[in-house]
């Protein structure tokens, strides 16, 4: 065999063994990402004490004496408004801050419990420990360091802030009215079931007649985030994917703007 031939039968064994090692490997399972996030912009919802809500600043939006398209905005906002992450610190002075989030409850498998038909016959429904464990009972017991997502159906009023959030009174949370979390069901998912998050299609954990905010304040002690006003919840599964919220990363923070994604296999 001439020195040619050597070369070509040893390339045709390298392409063979990779051929052979690629078709070996588990093929890609083509994913679908869904945004459960709201655009930040003069639409944006926050609670009615905000002291203030979402300005954006010109810097600059034109061309430069040099002849080229420059732009660049600085904004303004309080940290919980909009699609946004409330993390432990907020209710629990022992609490994390939302700079100190481990990573892994930034991505995490995720549920979502309907309670859309419940809530749509009473504004103060709030999620039972029964709901959950009716959920349970269909697809399953909810593993520790799963996210759990509420759809009440909420979205279709934003941001229409007296539909969404009950009162559009400025300065005044006393009549809100809108449906979250219960205390039973908050207590059984963070205590007994021992979830990595938390998140609801409204505007707080709390329900809008809360005056206590009991629920912040029991997942809060076990440093667990909440998810507040998300989006798209109906385009969700009830099992079967993988949500990623990363706020901004504000030293110290009781919260923050928050882009959420939930990742479907296709």
């Amino acid at each position: 065999m001439t020195t040619p031939q050597r070369i070509t039968l040893a390339l045709l064994l390298v392409l063979g063994v990779f051929l052979l090692a690629r078709l070996m490997l588990p093929a890609e399972a083509p994913e679908r990402v869904v945004d459960l996030s709201y655009t930040y912009d003069e639409s944006t919802l926050f609670w009615p004490t905000s002291p203030t809500s979402y300005e954006l600043h010109t810097v600059h939006n034109g061309d430069t004496p040099d002849g080229y398209f420059y732009s660049a905005f600085s904004f303004s906002m309080p940290e919980h408004g909009g699609t946004h992450m409330d993390a432990p610190f907020h209710f629990y002075r022992e609490g994390r801050p939302i700079d100190q989030i481990p990573l892994e409850q930034l991505r995490l498998p995720a549920v979502v419990i309907d309670i859309s038909a419940k809530a749509a016959g009473n504004r103060d429904y709030r999620l039972t420990a029964q709901d959950v464990l009716d959920f349970e009972a269909e697809h399953g017991r909810i593993k520790p360091g799963h996210a759990v997502l509420v759809r009440t159906g909420w979205s279709q009023y934003w941001p229409n802030a007296k539909a969404y959030l009950g009162d559009d009174t400025p300065g005044d949370a006393s009549r809100l009215s809108f449906p979250s979390f219960g205390a039973d069901a908050a207590r059984l998912l963070a205590e007994q079931r021992q979830v990595g998050l938390l998140g609801i299609d409204t505007a707080s954990l709390d329900y809008g007649r809360s005056t206590d905010f009991i629920v912040h304040r029991i997942v809060s002690r076990q440093n667990i985030p909440g998810l507040e006003n998300l989006t798209n919840l109906e385009q969700l599964p009830p099992t079967g994917f993988t949500l990623l919220a990363l706020p901004i990363k504000i030293g110290g923070g009781s919260g923050g703007p928050v882009r959420v994604l939930a990742v479907l296999p296709e």
